[in-house]
Parts: structure tokens; C-alpha cells; sequence
């Protein structure tokens, strides 16, 4: 039984470094870039994500379900998060890309994508012929080979790829841990005295014959 034990926690532990690598990778470039555009609410959002998901790798490690738990929790949240993402993008439900939700209407920043994606070219033009606005200049972005738009909603589908089966595995962890720790109970493992209570009987009674 030890054994196995051993080898399941070797299991998860190994299966899980790829996935945990994926993840954080996955969130620091996200993260990256949406501080280049000053997307306050997405840099929040992966800042927790990225918290959580070393809390999850420390409870696999650790063995501590609970850690795992959370992480199972924060994944259905995550997912929802880039749902909303992805909405917002493709202007679903009412919502536009061109407002300032995601930047807390501090700022009219747009997505980073929006000036620097693949073929994209910008232009700034002088605005020296209207009153007031000389030192401002007009920015156009032309030729863009996919629209900044889609380039969110393919990392928000990634992001959501990779929660699911983050939750799929999470789940599985929590109940190993849970099947190893019913099975050390059996055995009597968090018994703190097993063979004292065992060789207690016999002993007495064999000082009693010793003694008639």
C-alpha cells in the first residue's frame, strides 16, 4: 500500500509540472501584454490567476486538498472571466470593444493588439489645422492581417482550454488524496498507539499467572 502511494504521488507530481508550466506561461504573457495596453482589469484578473495557480502546485506538492480545491474553484471563475472576455470582443450582449470597461474608464487605451498586431502599420497624422489641437496628432492603423479583436479571443479560448483541464486534473488529485487518506485511516494510520493497545491484554494477563 505504501508503494502505491509513493507511486501515485510520483504520478501526479510529474504529470503536473507540464500543466502548472503551461499555465503560468500562459498568464505572464496574457499579463504582459495587457500591461503594454493598460488593460487594468485583465492585469487584476491574471495577477490572482497566477497566485492561484502556484497555490494549486503547492497543495499537489504539499498534499493539501484544500489548496487544490481553491484552485478547482477559481477555475470555474476563470472560465467565466474569459467568456466575458470574449463577449466583450465580439460585442456580444450589448457590450463594445471601443469602451473603457477593462481600463476602468481611467484611460481610452485599447488592446495592444489594437496598433501591433501581425501587418499592422501605424500612421500619425498632424492635427496643426484645427484650433486648439496643434501639438495632438491622429493615429490610423492599416493593413492588419487579423483584427486585434480575434488575437484576445484566441487567448481568452486558450486561457479557457487550459482552466478546463486544469480542473479536470484538479479533481482527480483531490480524489487520489482523498482515496489514499481513507485507506491510511483503514489500516489504522492516524492511530497513535496501534501495538500498545494490541499487547496490552496479554501482558496483563501473563503478569497475573507469573504472580499465582
Amino acid at each position: 500500500l505504501i508503494c502505491s502511494v509513493l507511486t501515485s504521488q510520483l504520478f501526479i507530481r510529474l504529470k503536473l509540472r507540464p500543466l502548472a508550466t503551461q499555465g503560468k506561461l500562459a498568464a505572464l504573457e496574457r499579463q504582459v501584454f495587457d500591461f503594454l495596453g493598460y488593460q487594468w482589469a485583465p492585469i487584476l484578473a491574471n495577477f490572482l490567476h497566477i497566485i492561484i495557480v502556484i497555490l494549486g502546485l503547492f497543495g499537489t506538492i504539499q498534499y493539501r486538498p484544500r489548496y487544490i480545491v481553491v484552485y478547482a474553484i477559481w477555475t470555474a471563475v476563470w472560465v467565466t472571466w474569459n467568456i466575458f472576455i470574449i463577449c466583450f470582443y465580439l460585442e456580444v450582449g450589448g457590450l463594445s470593444k471601443d469602451s473603457e470597461l477593462l481600463t476602468f474608464n481611467i484611460s481610452r487605451h485599447q488592446s495592444w493588439w489594437s496598433e501591433n498586431g501581425p501587418g499592422c502599420v501605424r500612421k500619425e497624422a498632424s492635427m496643426s489645422g484645427i484650433k486648439g489641437l496643434d501639438s495632438h496628432s491622429y493615429i490610423s492603423v492599416i493593413g492588419c492581417a487579423l483584427e486585434y479583436r480575434y488575437i484576445e479571443v484566441m487567448h481568452s479560448s486558450f486561457q479557457i482550454l487550459i482552466a478546463l483541464v486544469g480542473f479536470v486534473y484538479a479533481c482527480y488529485v483531490v480524489s487520489v488524496f482523498t482515496e489514499e487518506e481513507d485507506s491510511f485511516d483503514f489500516i489504522g494510520g492516524f492511530d497513535p498507539f496501534p501495538l500498545y493497545h494490541v499487547n496490552e491484554k496479554p501482558t496483563n494477563l501473563l503478569f497475573k499467572q507469573t504472580y499465582l
